[in-house]
């Protein structure tokens, strides 16, 4: 639908009078009435100014619309381009905010080197490369989701067969030992049967024996009674001497069915603490992509310097109000929206992007050592005394996580690297560091050895790469990097600061004591802005106990 709004001429406007626009040009960015466009495109500076229709203009994205060619601030033109700051000036700037930038440059060069170097079609170039591998990413991940799954369902069949297996073996071990006692039952009770009969056959016979004696008492003569008795004696002997045989066996003693479980199932229930384990192996991508760019739009973005072009420009000093004076600073953080975090010896503080103090964010109790940005409004503080690492959010001012760990993350012994999503910990056994910083898939640390400080980076898996000694970094306490990848060590012995070309090969100190460092101990950059803070030792020599403070620096073309 076209717009109903009418634009005005520019320049009419400017001379208080209203005409109807017709035309907007892109390089001046201004409306033009149809009297005002003929002279502009025969004037020479503009004769090849590309003009467009007010309706194609209204039809134009609203960041394009944006994007002016006159500073807001002065409403000049832009004639000038500030390396140091990366942006666009007019000569006004130059006079307001750029007294101290050195290396200002035509933009009209800067323009003329882009279309040049046909960067748009790079660009565009890029992206659709961009989005291709995006695409083969995701079908790949789709791939891989689905092998998952796969997985899974066999791991279910798995572990429920190992079930099925276990419980038939069992039964079959039940139904020996059930059949075993059932036989032995038997055989018991068959034996204690047989005893109890003829035990009962004897009983009988005593009966007869019994009777006889009576009849022949009261009937028979003397001599009959005398021999019959002679026989009755001799039976009566073969009884006594049968009890005195069932006494002497094993026919009367108690016989019990006693039941014990192997050792072996009971070591079942006390030493078989899972079913099983479940695992992820990590196996190198076999997805294969296009080779992208590394340095895209590079024409209007600085070169990236030699480690001996690095100069810091000095911007802010911490303001520390008396309710939290004095300052034991353990860690710097420069947030993504350039507001900074510091670890007191207790406490964590908020300050805002001029470093005026803001807020406490949190208190703790078990000696907090050492804190970095962690995601989105969180921050990861190590706890010493308590072994374990908190992360908290920075907005709730509360912790939201708490990391229990058997090892500190870094030390001169190994190190371990934990993922905060799903607290997965790796042990790093060849990795010893005290400082540790991660870029780009590397781990940097420092490493205090007989004195001497040595800095070294190691893949993420713990192979070394490179180690850096030098006796300007002594007493190192505090690092981090660019996104260049150049790193910058805070060395508290040297009252400096020193930087590191990325292949650990050159060095250059681009602060000192003359620049009002004195004994840094912590280091921090915001890689996107290449904002730069650094704690150094506020207190005098006159003073009993040191305390703390910080300078914030912005490094040019960072």
């Amino acid at each position: 639908m076209a717009s109903s709004f009418r634009h005005l001429c520019t320049i009419c406007n400017d001379d208080q009078i209203s005409k109807i626009a017709v035309t907007w040009c892109t390089e001046c960015d201004v409306f033009l009435c149809e009297d005002c466009e003929k002279p502009h495109r025969r004037l020479k500076l503009s004769k090849n100014h590309k003009t467009i229709l007010t309706a194609d203009y209204d039809e134009l994205p609203t960041f394009i619309k944006k994007i002016s060619s006159q500073c807001r601030d002065h409403k000049e033109m832009f004639e000038l381009y500030c390396s140091f700051h990366a942006c666009p000036c007019c000569v006004q700037c130059v006079t307001d905010k750029h007294k101290k930038c050195q290396d200002m440059k035509p933009l009209s060069d800067i323009i003329k080197q882009f279309k040049s170097s046909a960067s748009v079609e790079n660009i565009e170039t890029d992206l659709n490369d961009v989005k291709e591998n995006l695409i083969k990413s995701v079908k790949y991940l789709k791939t891989r989701i689905s092998t998952n799954n796969i997985q899974k369902t066999k791991a279910v069949e798995e572990i429920r067969y190992m079930r099925k297996s276990i419980d038939k073996y069992l039964n079959q071990l039940e139904q020996t030992l059930l059949d075993e006692l059932e036989s032995k039952y038997s055989k018991l009770q068959s034996n204690m049967n047989t005893s109890v009969q003829q035990m009962e056959l004897r009983v009988s016979q005593i009966d007869q024996m019994q009777s006889k004696l009576t009849d022949l008492i009261q009937n028979a003569t003397d001599l009959q009674i005398y021999i019959c008795s002679i026989e009755i004696e001799k039976s009566s002997s073969r009884v006594v001497n049968y009890f005195d045989d069932l006494e002497q066996g094993d026919d009367l003693s108690e016989k019990n069915l006693n039941m014990s479980f192997s050792p072996d199932l009971q070591s079942i229930l006390q030493d078989v603490k899972s079913f099983g384990d479940i695992a992820i192996s990590i196996s190198p991508s076999t997805l294969q992509v296009k080779t992208i760019r590394k340095d895209q739009a590079q024409q209007l973005v600085p070169n990236i310097p030699d480690v001996e072009q690095i100069k810091p420009f000095w911007m802010y000093a911490m303001t520390i109000p008396k309710g939290i004076f004095p300052l034991l600073i353990k860690a710097c953080v420069v947030l993504p929206d350039d507001t900074f975090i510091i670890l007191d010896s207790e406490e964590l503080l908020l300050f805002s992007n001029n470093v005026c103090f803001v807020r406490k964010i949190h208190t703790f109790r078990d000696c907090p050592l050492d804190a970095c940005y962690a995601g989105t409004n969180t921050v990861a503080v190590a706890l010493g005394s308590a072994k374990k690492m908190a992360v908290v959010d920075i907005e709730k001012n509360r912790i939201i996580k708490i990391v229990r760990l058997r090892m500190v993350v870094s030390s001169d012994q190994k190190s371990s690297l934990i993922n905060l999503n799903d607290m997965c910990c790796t042990i790093l056994q060849e990795l010893r560091a005290r400082n540790v910083a991660l870029f780009k898939g590397n781990i940097y640390g420092i490493l205090e050895i007989n004195n001497e400080s040595k800095v070294s980076c190691y893949k993420n898996n713990g192979e070394h790469i490179w180690t850096f000694t030098h006796h300007e970094i002594d007493g190192a306490t505090g690092l981090t990097l660019d996104r260049n990848g150049f790193v910058y060590i805070a060395s508290a012995s040297n009252n400096s600061i020193m930087v590191l070309s990325p292949d650990g090969k050159r060095s250059s100190a681009i602060l000192s004591e003359h620049d009002g460092i004195n004994c840094p101990s912590s280091i921090d950059i915001n890689k996107e802005s290449g904002l730069m803070m650094v704690s150094y030792d506020f207190s005098s020599d006159g003073d009993l106990e040191s305390f703390d403070s910080a300078f914030v620096y912005k490094i040019p073309n960072v």
